[in-house]
């Protein structure tokens, strides 16, 4: 089933000049872009991007608690509770995604979803498998990014579901921007 999904070539991609890399990589997987812009992220905008949802929060927190283990967590965070925990990764991320421009782009494809989610790579660059952009061109890594009390560098965003994609493609993008 044909699907469209968000890319955010995060600020870290940008500055390393990665973006045709990027593009690349989702291209020869079979993605189509329909859509894509460049744009200066404001604060509210940011915040929207990463909402205080329960799902998202604890998400980030729980990754990150199991990355960095509770004593590491404790040391970092001050706490192991991982909706405090969330809640300063979020303060990061906000922070990160309005440092520089950035490129929004949709997908379109077979589960693309799903391909997108392949072709990426796993959240933490020092854990992403060779051969997606994340493990050939990351060079961050969760602990390291906690210790220096700051966002993962981890080049993209991708969208996480097709509910998510459709959330992340309405903020990002007007009807008349997709083609």
């Amino acid at each position: 089933m044909k699907e469209r999904t968000l890319i955010i070539v995060k600020p870290d991609g940008m500055k390393r000049k990665l973006v045709g890399e990027i593009i690349s990589r989702y291209e020869k997987a079979g993605l189509k872009i329909v859509s894509m812009k460049m744009m200066e992220v404001k604060r509210n905008f940011a915040e929207k991007h990463y909402p205080k949802s329960k799902q998202q929060i604890l998400g980030m927190g729980h990754k990150t608690l199991n990355a960095a283990g509770e004593e590491e967590a404790k040391r970092i965070f001050g706490t192991i509770d991982p909706w405090k925990i969330g809640l300063i990764l979020r303060e990061w991320m906000v922070k990160f995604l309005i440092s520089y421009p950035v490129i929004a782009f949709i997908l379109e494809g077979e589960d693309a979803v799903q391909l997108v989610r392949k072709v990426t790579g796993f959240t933490d660059p020092s854990r992403a498998e060779k051969g997606t952009i994340r493990g050939d061109l990351g060079i961050d890594s969760i602990i390291n990014a906690n210790r220096e009390k700051r966002a993962t560098e981890n080049l993209v965003h991708a969208s996480g579901s097709v509910e998510e994609a459709e959330k992340e493609i309405k903020l990002w993008f007007k009807k008349n921007e997709i083609y």
